[in-house]
């Protein structure tokens, strides 16, 4: 135990003799955090930019484009015909265009079936997406007056016209994400990402200037097993206040629910910096060259975001991706993550996760203590 302590002790001193760490453990984690966070604090896009091409010029076009224009989501520009549109489309002008044929009114009057056409830009999901779903809410109401008024004309009452023009009704409710934005979404996944990468990018580097120096003192000081915990304890009081940190003030600052019990979270995020520290600490026993060390480590956010099954489903991933995802403990830290933050789950509800976390924990233990034991051999082979 008192080799644990010497060990804690001289981490600490490496640490803040060491510039670069301190930016990395300290400042880097709250300003990514502060920076990628206040790109999503709208969460929802506004006044994406439609623009209407009306060959038939009647009330009901009009009205339409009325209703369009006035939803939070769209900012109608009209356009003279559809080559105009598709220019302003082709050109980043709108996102999108909607056209009314002529004799659009008349058909509708006439009780023949008519089409509205709406082009959007496709290569942007969530432009294209939001623009189909508010189309489509002011289509299906239009739609439902338009039947309601006709079957009052043949003599029924406005209960029974409103019965036969929308026999079915649809309860839409979305959950935990009620305003089903892109935002809200990201933004707790985002903060998790940053915790996890300022860690390995910090212990992969701190572990590559230990190579460089020959780790000086170090092995004298215990076994692998009291490096690995006298090493890590630091680590892990440092983010695991970090954590809090982003839960008391970056959700509150971006306005992110948090649905479940704070015990729980804490549980879950203690679980996921320790089983990051050992692998830190073993991936980063094979640099020599902190800088290396931290470019490999930087470079490799994006895919491990990719791999999670946060931002793909998981069951949807290639075979071969599923299995080096199952090594991460990115992958059920967040799956759980998400459930405690957005859904207001619990451990037990999370059990596969959370096992899946102890193991990879376990895992990465033992790679740590035999990568560290076989540096200590090399060593103690290189002083004789």
């Amino acid at each position: 135990m008192r080799s644990v302590y010497n060990i804690l002790k001289r981490e600490i001193r490496f640490v803040s003799a060491q510039k670069a760490l301190v930016l990395i453990f300290l400042i880097a984690p709250i300003a990514y955090a502060f920076m990628y966070g206040s790109i999503y604090t709208n969460k929802l896009e506004e006044k994406v930019k439609i623009a209407v091409v009306d060959m038939d010029g009647s009330e009901l076009s009009r009205m339409i484009t009325t209703q369009l224009n006035a939803a939070p989501m769209a900012d109608v520009i009209y356009a003279s015909d559809l080559t105009d549109a598709q220019q302003k489309m082709d050109y980043g002008t709108v996102q999108g265009y909607l056209y009314f044929e002529k004799g659009l009114q008349e058909k509708v009057l006439s009780l023949q079936k008519t089409t509205i056409t709406l082009a959007v830009n496709a290569s942007r999901f969530l432009p294209s997406s939001d623009l189909t779903a508010t189309l489509s809410k002011i289509s299906l109401t239009l739609s439902a007056g338009i039947r309601m008024k006709y079957i009052s004309k043949q003599g029924n009452s406005s209960i029974a016209a409103l019965q036969q023009a929308n026999p079915l009704t649809l309860d839409y409710r979305p959950l935990y994400n009620e305003t089903s934005s892109y935002g809200a979404f990201l933004l707790p996944g985002l903060l998790a990402i940053i915790l996890q990468q300022t860690l390995l990018i910090g212990l992969v580097a701190g572990m590559g200037i230990e190579q460089k120096n020959k780790f000086p003192g170090l092995f004298q000081m215990g076994n692998a097993s009291s490096i690995l915990i006298g090493k890590g304890s630091l680590y892990l009081f440092i983010f695991l206040i970090i954590g809090l940190f982003f839960v008391i003030i970056n959700f509150s600052v971006l306005r992110i629910p948090m649905r479940g019990n704070g015990f729980n979270l804490f549980i879950l995020s203690a679980l996921f910096i320790a089983a990051l520290i050992p692998m830190g600490l073993f991936l980063g026993s094979f640099f020599r060259s902190p800088l290396m060390g931290m470019q490999v480590m930087a470079f490799s956010s994006y895919p491990i975001f990719l791999i999670t099954g946060y931002s793909m489903p998981y069951h949807s991933l290639p075979k071969l991706v599923q299995g080096l995802s199952a090594l991460l403990p990115t992958t059920p830290f967040l799956k759980s993550y998400q459930s405690v933050v957005q859904a207001g789950g619990n451990l037990f509800d999370n059990k596969a996760a959370v096992v899946h976390l102890l193991v990879l924990w376990l895992l990465y233990c033992v790679l740590c203590i035999w990568r560290i034991n076989g540096i200590k051999r090399t060593h103690s082979a290189t002083i004789q």
